[in-house]
């Protein structure tokens, strides 16, 4: 006789919630395993993530009370003006500059920054950035500044900032002068243009470039198609291709309503472009050909190859790198026509991107570069030597003198006329010193001691003495003393 339906089931049936029946029950023994099994599973998997959670934590706690990467007492500190997608601290770890200063890496966005700066106590910066969804804010001191943004871009100028490092003597890569040079793509132009007038153009192939300061001067081109640039802008940003005059004379209300200069130069039917840069001593060309079809072969998407780097190249990097005083990093846009003539169209400072397989490399020769630079430029403070011997000779004087106690409040109050202490206090703690020269000075210890008020600890708790307890210290000095030197 069976027993009632789902006597003694108890497996977890967790497709069909809705039934009642079973179409195949278990034998009991068989469901409590099951059970069991569940429970286990169950187990196992709250275990496991709590495991997780406790590592994750443990994680948190260990990264937030870590030992920071760099000694904060010696210690010189770099600000790098990049976004986050590079991490510049790991490239600066384990270096160190006048044989154990660390460097410490800060690391923001121009629009994260915020600068103060003093003649006599130097640039202070201010910066919010955020980590993990956390924003952190904090100041400090820059030693050095590792600029790899432009200083001005379409809709952004940054040169507040720059004045405020210069303004604190602040060095940098590139130096603050190249970089306010870079503001304005006209001014670095005109500098490539006295470059051509030196060398010639054979020698230094620059684009023919025409210049308005403004709409009004705008009346035609010398020739089309032009490439239409607009103000001072990066990354294809303000280029326009005009194809006729009418579409010139559109642009020119454009540029209008910008308030702004712009330039002009031929369109040129390019096959690809060439990126050649210069970091240090290091230089890299690359070969660039678009396959999207962009005329802007910057823009889109392209091909990217590392080739040879020709002789005259590397002659037109070094004449661009002694520009504004010297330029550490810096880079050559160049593009070649379908009949294999090269146009130099501009040159980039320290902002320049890095490109292909070597991007690593590359930052490596920067961050190489800038440890040099700043065991040049950065020096430790000797202030720092100062505080560490005045710290000594109060300790020394505190074991000499007795309790730290008596020390503290009584030092600022004492007279300054007659020996100092220190010696005194050196020849009652050394007997094996020599008998002669201490018998010499040991009459006026004695009487600068009468002229000198006493500091006991109850000197030092109440800041007055009463004559009675003078006089008892007169009389244990004077046991003291005829125990060191002989009855006196």
């Amino acid at each position: 006789m069976s027993g009632p339906p789902n006597s003694g089931d108890l497996s977890l049936n967790l497709t069909k919630q809705n039934s009642k029946t079973t179409s195949a029950p278990s034998s009991p023994a068989k469901t409590r395993e099951s059970l069991l099994q569940r429970v286990q599973s169950l187990t196992g998997v709250a275990r496991d993530q709590g495991a997780n959670l406790i590592g994750n934590v443990g994680a948190a706690v260990t990264s937030a009370t870590a030992r920071p990467a760099y000694n904060k007492d010696r210690c010189f500190t770099l600000l790098v003006i990049d976004d986050q997608n590079t991490d510049w601290s790991k490239y600066f770890r384990g270096k160190r500059l006048h044989g154990d200063y660390d460097i410490r890496v800060e690391q923001a966005e121009f629009k994260e920054l915020s600068v103060t700066a003093n003649g006599e106590n130097g640039t202070i910066v201010s910066m919010g950035v955020f980590r993990n969804g956390t924003k952190v804010v904090r100041s400090f001191r820059p030693d050095f500044v590792l600029i790899r943004q432009n200083l001005r871009d379409a809709g952004e100028d940054n040169k507040n900032l720059l004045l405020g490092f210069k303004f604190g003597g602040v060095p940098s890569i590139n130096s603050l002068h190249a970089v306010y040079n870079f503001q304005d793509k006209p001014w670095v132009f005109a500098h490539l243009l006295q470059i051509q007038r030196r060398l010639g153009k054979e020698n230094f192939p620059l684009i023919e470039q025409t210049f308005y300061p403004n709409y009004k001067e705008m009346l035609s081109a010398p020739k089309f198609p032009v490439v239409f640039k607009i103000g001072h802008a990066h990354s294809g940003l303000g280029k326009v291709k005009v194809e006729n005059n009418t579409d010139f004379q559109d642009m020119s209300s454009v540029v209008a309503v910008a308030n702004t200069y712009c330039t002009t130069e031929p369109y040129i039917d390019s096959k690809y472009d060439i990126h050649v840069q210069k970091i240090g001593d290091n230089y890299k060309s690359f070969m660039r050909k678009s396959i999207s079809g962009n005329w802007k072969t910057n823009t889109g998407s392209a091909m990217l190859e590392q080739i040879q780097m020709p002789e005259r190249y590397k002659v037109w990097l070094d004449e661009v790198a002694a520009l504004f005083g010297g330029l550490d990093i810096c880079a050559l846009e160049m593009i070649v026509a379908r009949d294999g003539r090269e146009f130099i169209i501009e040159v980039n400072d320290c902002a320049l991107s890095l490109m292909g397989d070597t991007q690593e490399e590359d930052r490596r020769h920067i961050a190489e570069l800038v440890t040099y630079r700043m065991q040049q430029c950065c020096r430790p403070v000797t202030g720092t030597l100062t505080k560490t011997s005045s710290r000594t000779s109060v300790s020394s004087m505190q074991t000499a003198g007795g309790s730290p106690t008596e020390e503290r409040p009584g030092l600022p109050d004492l007279p300054t006329s007659g020996s100092s202490p220190q010696p005194r206090r050196d020849s009652q703690a050394s007997q094996s010193s020599t008998m002669s020269s201490v018998s010499q000075q040991s009459s006026r210890k004695t009487e600068d001691i009468a002229q000198r008020p006493a500091f006991g600890r109850q000197s030092s708790a109440t800041g007055s003495v009463t004559g009675e307890d003078t006089e008892d210290t007169m009389k244990n000095l004077r046991k003291t003393f005829a125990g060191i030197f002989g009855d006196m």
